[in-house]
């Protein structure tokens, strides 16, 4: 389950507002606000619909390891263009 502060670690190295992250989650702001202040947590499938919010943005979900949870942003491979094999009528300009 993710954790009050992996939510704020995560929406940091995202540069979202509680806002955003609200938008990207189908949730209110007032419920990322009140989980992340510690004021109530959310049912599991809003939990979950804030960790796919931020799966889908690149964050990666670390468990305890002995050090407390964390998270951490995928890295970017960079952009090499279509491969041949992905080459088709309609993208082979």
């Amino acid at each position: 389950m993710i954790t009050k502060e992996q939510s704020r670690a995560a929406r940091g190295l995202l540069d979202w507002s509680q806002g955003q992250l609200g938008q990207k989650a189908n949730l209110s702001e007032s419920t990322i606000r009140d989980f992340e202040k510690g004021r109530r947590i959310p049912s599991v499938n809003n939990l979950a619909a804030i960790a796919r919010a931020f799966e889908a943005a690149g964050i990666i979900f670390i468990a305890e390891n002995g050090e407390g949870p964390g998270v951490r942003l995928r890295k970017q491979m960079p952009d090499e263009g279509t491969r041949p094999q992905q080459l088709t009528s309609e993208n082979d300009t």
